[in-house]
């Protein structure tokens, strides 16, 4: 398979992402249609898709295009996974000009570690330095409201 990606927004496929990051993934299940429209606007969105056209893959970036971005929301659709459609996205990703002289990009995976490392990713080299305000249950507590 030799995939397509885009960096098009009018190109994704909308729902199809909506519908993996708010029931399949396990970092945004629950995500309510609202915060995800607004997560892609303000987002560098890649788009992965086969030669027929189809989305089977995405990414997005958040980002200042100057000094640090972050990278989030990458799968694969299951149909897909094993040919090698992660690792081309993150190589097209990853050459985007607006990508480029950051000072430092992070990510966060529970699964990934050995896809990322072959793109220079490691743990943070002073994670004491690092810290984060985490609040996984927000999307059921909307929910419930």
């Amino acid at each position: 398979m030799t995939p397509l990606f885009s960096t098009d927004q009018a190109r994704l496929e909308r729902e199809q992402v909506y519908r993996y990051l708010s029931e399949q993934s396990y970092w945004a299940r629950g995500l309510p249609r609202d915060i995800f429209e607004r997560s892609l606007q303000g987002s560098l969105c890649v788009g992965g898709y086969d030669e027929q056209g189809r989305q089977i893959a995405f990414a997005r970036v958040i980002t200042d295009n100057a000094t640090f971005a972050y990278l989030a929301d990458v799968f694969v659709l299951e149909h897909a996974r094993g040919q090698g459609v992660s690792k081309a996205m993150l190589h097209y990703l990853l050459q985007l000009p607006q990508l480029q002289h950051l000072r430092r990009m992070m990510l966060a995976t529970a699964d990934a570690h050995g896809l990322y490392a072959h793109f220079g990713f490691s743990a943070p080299a002073r994670p004491e330095r690092l810290m984060e305000k985490l609040d996984p249950d927000i999307y059921q507590r909307l929910a419930a409201c």
